[in-house]
């Protein structure tokens, strides 16, 4: 996504120490890998509570002070003066224009108030599904955003933590948000991403919207309410370094101003409100997950053909029927296996059509998935979709991958 943000919104000097003094209090993450049907919820927060009522403080922590790396115009105060909940379930993060106590920003006497917040220190994870239901606010220079970086950055700094954009949006493009991942390399204006817009003209501030990113080894998709906009792998960066396999933490927050969605104007109306109804990481369970079946096209499931272990034993569809053959586990690895192999992309081919098998697990690209909240199993070295040929319901027909264009043969439901 080119934009003109020239510095990424990092920490504030103050918050970086913390982090580095905080490190060992970080919850260990769940070294999970593609969503599967015994995903287990590892961070969840539907902000219940008394009307307001300041956040968790055993789930998030409150940043206070300006970012003069954007030049936004915001100051983030402390406890629940710009964030509480309501009431009725739900965080409200509010922009106000007003400055009650003379806080002092880069640019002099601060114009505006806000809030941002974090689960560093308190929660972080390496991979799974990370997703939040919110309704964002409208108006020139409004900049929501739900995202993440990399827990190291105490030690070794931003883009080198990396960062990850499950949603932002800025207030004059009402109907489109936008994912992006941050690095060494690329990292800014030079931010990796893509935008999703919404049809008809409708603009995300009318209804809440559930923004997310299936995140696995090598792989990073987003989706809203669902849908799939976009993948990145290391294939994406230029040879630049793909920093996104490690610790990251949530962060929260509603910026007013800056390089990227510019400064109010005479039509920005406040207060403005980021309503926040949920936000929940699930990721695969310790145990790497449970067997179970994967069905698709005609409610027909993947099957080991013959049930026979062999390998290169083709793989494909037919009536469910609970044999082994049609036991399989969505391993923390990002794997997927029956009768103690994988499932793998025959050739390591990546061009459509090339055909799926069973062969012995060994950790190769070719035998990595991720499977998305959309219902997609994905093959990130490939970037293409676990695909019935043809779209033919027949029993044996072989299962192979395909570019993902949505239809009902390349959607599966896990256990």
């Amino acid at each position: 996504m080119d934009s003109p943000r020239l510095l990424r919104r990092c920490l504030f000097a103050a918050l970086s120490a913390a982090l580095v003094a905080s490190a060992s209090a970080v919850v260990a993450p769940a070294h999970a890998g593609p969503a599967a049907a015994t995903a287990a919820v590892t961070f969840d927060d539907t902000f219940d509570g008394p009307a307001g009522s300041a956040v968790d403080s055993s789930k998030w922590q409150m940043e206070t002070g300006d970012n003069v790396n954007n030049h936004e115009r915001q100051y983030y105060t402390s406890g629940n003066k710009n964030a509480a909940l309501d009431g009725q379930g739900h965080l409200v993060i509010t922009a106000r224009k007003e400055n009650p106590a003379n806080y002092q920003c880069w640019y002099g006497t601060c114009q505006y108030t806000s809030a941002r917040m974090n689960t560093s220190g308190k929660f972080t994870t390496a991979y799974g599904h990370v997703e939040a239901r919110m309704k964002i606010p409208r108006g020139q220079g409004m900049w929501p955003a739900f995202w993440m970086l990399g827990s190291d950055i105490g030690q070794v700094g931003w883009p080198n933590s990396g960062e990850i954009d499950v949603m932002e949006n800025v207030g004059f493009e009402p109907s489109t948000v936008h994912g992006t991942i941050h690095g060494p390399g690329y990292s800014g204006s030079a931010g990796i991403g893509a935008g999703y817009s919404l049809p008809n003209g409708q603009a995300f501030a009318d209804a809440f919207h559930t923004f997310a990113v299936d995140w696995a080894p090598n792989s990073i998709t987003w989706s809203v309410d669902g849908t799939v906009y976009q993948r990145r792998t290391p294939a994406d960066l230029g040879g630049n370094t793909w920093v996104f396999n490690k610790p990251f933490f949530l962060i929260l927050n509603l910026a007013v101003g800056g390089y990227w969605p510019g400064d109010p104007d005479g039509s920005t109306a406040f207060p403005q409100q980021l309503v926040v109804d949920e936000v929940k990481v699930t990721t695969g369970d310790s145990s790497g997950g449970t067997a179970g079946p994967i069905k698709g096209l005609a409610g027909k499931c993947v099957d080991v053909a013959a049930a026979n272990s062999a390998n290169g034993t083709p793989v494909q569809l037919y009536d469910c029927n609970g044999t082994g053959a049609q036991q399989w586990t969505v391993s923390s690895d990002g794997t997927i296996r029956a009768l103690g192999k994988c499932l793998d992309v025959t050739g390591n081919g990546t061009a459509d059509g090339s055909t799926v098998q069973l062969w012995d697990c060994a950790g190769s690209p070719n035998q990595k998935w991720t499977v998305t909240a959309a219902h997609d199993i994905v093959n990130p070295q490939a970037n293409k979709c676990l695909d019935v040929t043809g779209n033919n319901s027949a029993n044996g027909t072989r299962l192979q991958i395909w570019t993902c264009g949505g239809g009902a043969n390349q959607k599966w439901t896990v256990g």
